[in-house]
């Protein structure tokens, strides 16, 4: 090194630097792209990504020939700073460690730190260059990679720890619930919505969306035959379940298309409503959504009476409901208060207490808990555990809420109150 001057030396020294850099780059660049993206990429015919995913599927090899430069590089660097060292200074114990210190900064700085923050940022846009030149590098070097491979797969051998293929690497629900959540610019805001409602299917009942029993709109064949139609002449749906006077005994469901075109042939009569009713689809309230779904193609069917254990009727379930849950409200002729559901000037919102905890959540952006009751009335009464009367206020998760109207056994109004930012969770009664 003596013929060298020392410019060169300083010169060389940054160049293996820089080299050291770019390599521990590409290693985070690699190690954090995102394969579903380069797969994607890959399958559109991108050379590039093609490449880094064959890099990726041989995680050994990647890293082997990665570190075998890196380590190449750095130990040259250190053997020339030593030799820099020298040349300036002597072999003094004290020059050496303090040249040692010197280069350990420069290396943390300039060729890990820096390079890797750079390749975390950029990775799935580095990766698709950076496959280039390790392909190259890893036909370049195989028997030395695979030579270093050969004691490693023996050492993880011996440790029993084999490493899984990860080729096949599946994701779970909350993890691509996450990846749609981050998606960011990619997808639009109404189509992420529909993505994670389509998840939510899983993990909610019928029970959740149906329509409970009393606001169930029915024909009671009882009923006189005046009443009955002026009930069909402005129902807001197209099939009604019919009772014969009591409410736990459905004996059909009348589509209204079929009763229109009796009534133009033959007149109307309560009689032939029994002629035209189709036998009803009952179904447990424990049915997960999305299984009904399929039940509900499966059968053809588009309406469904929910029952629970004791075969008691709790509810109805609409196709539209489904749909509704994953899409949102759409349209509709029917009136419904949950599209008033918005805080007022002074932070509070006045909710029927029939109202939806699911859809109270929804649109409000609260977080009461739907574990148990499915209403807002149900929900207060089991925690009270006892009936209110108005003017009784409640904290539930931080949320308070004022019984404004209760009659008839049940809270009828109540009026909801913003819940102050950060304050936590209470259950607290005034």
């Amino acid at each position: 090194m003596e013929s060298i001057s020392l410019g060169t030396q300083f010169a060389a020294l940054a160049v293996l630097l820089t080299l050291s850099g770019l390599s521990s780059m590409t290693e985070t660049v690699m190690m954090a792209s995102n394969r579903y993206r380069l797969r994607s990429l890959a399958s559109a015919g991108h050379r590039g990504a093609r490449l880094a995913v064959e890099l990726l599927n041989r995680t050994d090899r990647l890293l082997g020939v990665v570190l075998l430069f890196n380590n190449l590089v750095n130990v040259a660097a250190a053997t020339l700073a030593s030799v820099i060292t020298i040349n300036l200074v002597g072999e003094e114990g004290w020059a050496l460690a303090a040249g040692t210190v010197l280069l350990t900064f420069f290396i943390l700085v300039f060729s890990e730190i820096t390079p890797k923050v750079i390749g975390a940022h950029h990775a799935d846009r580095l990766a698709l260059i950076a496959s280039y030149p390790l392909t190259f590098l890893l036909k370049l070097s195989y028997p030395a990679v695979w030579f270093v491979n050969l004691f490693v797969s023996g050492l993880l051998w011996a440790l029993r720890l084999q490493p899984q293929n990860t080729t096949a690497s599946a994701l779970s629900i909350e993890e691509l619930r996450s990846m749609v959540l981050e998606s960011g610019q990619y997808i639009p805001a109404k189509n992420r919505d529909i993505l994670v409602n389509l998840f939510d299917l899983e993990h909610i009942t019928v029970e959740d969306v149906m329509t409970p029993r009393g606001a169930i709109e029915s024909i009671d064949l009882r009923q006189g035959a005046d009443d009955i139609r002026q009930q069909i002449a402005t129902c807001y749906h197209t099939r009604l379940p019919v009772l014969d006077g009591d409410n736990e005994q459905v004996i059909g469901v009348l589509h209204l298309r079929r009763m229109l075109a009796r009534a133009l042939d033959a007149g109307f009569s309560v009689d032939s409503i029994r002629d035209l009713v189709a036998k009803p689809y009952f179904i447990p309230a424990d049915t997960p959504v999305y299984s009904q779904l399929q039940f509900f193609q499966e059968n053809q069917q588009r309406m469904a009476l929910v029952v629970d254990e004791y075969g008691e009727l709790l509810g109805l379930l609409t196709l539209e409901d489904i749909i509704e849950e994953l899409i949102g409200k759409f349209t509709t002729s029917l009136p419904d208060s949950s599209d008033k559901l918005a805080w007022g000037e002074d932070g509070s919102v006045l909710v029927d207490g029939t109202q939806n905890l699911r859809e109270l959540n929804r649109r409000l952006g609260l977080d009461l808990p739907v574990e148990g009751p499915k209403t807002l009335n149900g929900l207060i009464l089991e925690h009270l555990q006892d009936i209110p009367e108005a003017d009784l206020s409640v904290k539930i998760n931080g949320i308070p809420i004022e019984v404004v109207q209760a009659e008839d056994k049940m809270i009828r109004m109540a009026r909801i109150f913003r819940p102050r930012p950060l304050q936590s969770g209470s259950s607290d009664t005034t």
